[in-house]
């Protein structure tokens, strides 16, 4: 990385960037609460017609796309942290600056890290560099690709059952005519 010229601007940037991402994944997170809490809600009342003989397979069909799109909503909101991770110390790769890669490390290696990272400007500014892409990763390929996952789940069922129930109404014309 080249040299960076320390500066308020460039902390600026920084800092912006960080509560751009807490507030991206805060969203998120809501996203994902709101289709898990609809899901779990549509399931529910959809339990009650599984005896109605027109609309039992496509209830079935909405509960099942329901339950998917609750796994998908609560894997998007899960913690990922990988217990078994043990930063190299020497070769600094990871974002040292995220809990989930110093959790593992003894005080005094983290300690030690950290007095290294802030002798200079430039290795300040490289630990929080990581750290925005590393969140912004994070962000894009966990939380808002499962809350994607969510929403297409839930319309895809939503689609999917009144199209079956389109199709049982049309045999029962078809059958019963």
């Amino acid at each position: 990385m080249t040299p960076i010229t320390p500066g308020t601007h460039l902390d600026h940037l920084l800092r912006q960037t960080r509560m751009h991402h807490v507030q991206l994944s805060a969203m998120a997170d809501v996203k994902a609460n709101i289709m898990l809490t609809l899901a779990a809600v549509v399931t529910t009342f959809s339990i009650g017609y599984l005896n109605d003989p027109l609309l039992r397979w496509p209830v079935v069909v909405l509960i099942l796309f329901c339950i998917l799109t609750i796994f998908c909503a609560a894997y998007a909101v899960m913690p990922k942290l990988n217990f078994d991770f043990r930063p190299n110390v020497e070769k600094l790769d990871c974002n040292i600056l995220f809990f989930g890669s110093f959790m593992n490390m003894e005080y005094e290696a983290y300690a030690d890290v950290m007095k290294e990272i802030m002798q200079t400007p430039e290795q300040v500014y490289e630990a929080q560099i990581r750290e925005v892409y590393e969140l912004g990763v994070y962000l894009g390929y966990q939380k808002y690709r499962f809350v994607r996952f969510a929403y297409q789940s839930f319309l895809l069922g939503l689609v999917c059952s009144g199209l079956v129930l389109l199709a049982a109404e049309l045999f029962n014309l078809v059958g019963g005519g």
